[in-house]
């Protein structure tokens, strides 16, 4: 009944919550964008189908996400008002670009394209649900400028105790902003590339709409391939640049207590004793650790404990180790998981370029309809290990997050709003799934034959034909 754990645990549970769908609605609405091209391009009222089918799907996900995004910015007020009086100069202002700038965008071209699909020109059309994808990536784009002002503070000075912007354009060429946010767009363009083709997956086992389907498992695949890859070369320069600005969170990833010596091995799995600060067992690759550090085969890279002296020297006395087995195994979720997402993906690409689509491996087929939730488990496991291994600091090297907490707010009162929060977050989480399934069930043509609910696939050969 801490206080402090309980306003830690209220955040990780509505922020994660909320993650879910946010990468789902930059990388969805980039699909149908992608989508609407085609048809614009193409002129084939198949291509045209695809962004209605899948953006009744979006349009669902971004309604559950703003109401999911609302409660985060109260609670920087409500829970963490000492954080929010110490950054609220700094924060404050990426905080509010992305709700009068990025969000009008999205949702004022979301209305013209929902509305406009008979009433605007194609290009017209087009432009509005383009203008919608570059709004969602520029909400991001504030949101992590924001997010990494905590994790590599720039562009302030501290007065009369609280942290004020100096320099704006510093905060925005953050250093960190440039290696997190590609990482964290690219993760959500393979959610929403990864949900299509497993969705179209279960629908091409069922044989329904077979021909739909199968197209739009090969545009969403060639996508999660892409980008799965290119969020793992970015993730690649983002532990790179830790190495330089959080040296203590890239050594608790790689549970990484004394030196590591030079070259600098990379641990697979270990048995990790926070208590004894040592590794009971481990298992290491060769050289693996100094790559990944400096991209060369050589390099030593440091370890908690010595760390952990020079941060007692620099802030004074304290524990500055992050809780070392939630980061050492987030990481490994998430690089597991991005793997699985590229092998998937790969294999798909294999199958589309060697005209096996049409008789596919049932069993790949069920895989990819199991890859739906590897992005939603790299994208969580990446956040966890992101903001657990900056403790004890809510801004690195300036506050901890023992200080940020509201120090009026009781344990009741937290325990209640968690109960509640979860509650509410539970029925809306029921409602989407719902809504979800029952547009999944109906299909891309249910509008069309509603009164035939045995009605074969409107493709048909010769439409089948045409889109191949």
């Amino acid at each position: 009944m801490d206080p402090l754990v309980l306003a830690r645990i209220q955040f990780a549970a509505t922020t994660i919550f909320h993650f879910f769908f946010v990468p789902m609605s930059i990388g969805l609405v980039f699909m149908i964008a992608v989508m609407e091209t085609m048809y614009v391009v193409k002129g084939k009222e198949v291509y045209k189908t695809m962004a209605k089918f899948w953006g009744k799907l979006f349009l669902i996900n971004f309604a559950v996400g703003v109401v999911t995004g609302i409660l985060q910015e109260f609670q920087f007020g409500m829970n963490w008002s000492d954080y929010s009086r110490f950054v609220g100069d700094v924060f404050g202002a990426p905080l509010a670009i992305e709700a009068l700038a990025a969000f009008f965008l999205e949702s004022t071209f979301m209305g013209l394209w929902i509305f406009g699909w008979e009433r605007l020109s194609k290009k017209v059309h087009l432009l509005c649900i383009w203008l919608v994808s570059f709004g969602t990536t520029l909400s991001a784009l504030w949101i992590l400028a924001a997010n990494s002002f905590m994790q590599h503070p720039v562009g302030f000075e501290i007065n009369n105790g609280r942290a004020e912007m100096n320099d704006f354009f510093a905060l925005i060429a953050n250093g960190q902003l440039w290696v997190e946010f590609p990482h964290t767009v690219l993760g959500a363009l393979a959610t929403g590339s990864f949900l299509i083709c497993g969705i179209s997956a279960y629908k091409m086992l069922k044989k329904k709409d077979y021909a739909f389907f199968k197209n739009s498992f090969k545009i969403a695949v060639i996508v999660a391939l892409s980008s799965s890859f290119l969020t793992a070369i970015f993730g690649h320069q983002q532990a790179q640049y830790l190495v330089e600005t959080q040296p203590m969170k890239m050594a608790a990833s790689e549970g990484l207590w004394g030196k590591s010596g030079d070259p600098a091995p990379w641990t697979v799995v270990a048995a990790i004793d926070p208590k004894t600060k040592e590794n009971k067992y481990e298992i290491k690759i060769p050289y693996l650790l100094s790559f990944l550090s400096y991209s060369k085969l050589n390099g030593e890279v440091k370890g908690m404990n010595e760390l952990q002296a020079e941060y007692t020297q620099k802030y004074g006395e304290g524990n500055y180790i992050p809780p070392v087995r939630t980061t050492f195994w987030s990481f490994r979720i998430m690089v597991a998981a991005g793997s699985l997402m590229i092998l998937f993906a790969a294999y798909g690409l294999y199958l589309w370029m060697r005209k096996k689509m049409d008789r596919p491996n049932k069993g790949y087929l069920r895989l990819m309809l199991f890859g739906i939730s590897l992005p939603y488990i790299a994208n969580t496991s990446g956040w966890i290990m992101t903001e657990f291994g900056r403790q004890p600091w809510t801004v690195f090297g300036l506050m901890t997050t023992a200080d940020s907490v509201s120090p009026n707010v009781t344990a009741g009162q937290l325990l209640f709003s968690i109960i509640a929060f979860c509650a509410i977050y539970t029925v809306l989480a029921v409602v989407m799934v719902f809504l979800w399934v029952k547009v999944i069930k109906q299909g891309p043509y249910a509008k069309d034959h509603s009164d035939d609910e045995h009605s074969t696939d409107p493709f048909g050969k010769e439409g089948y034909h045409a889109v191949s």
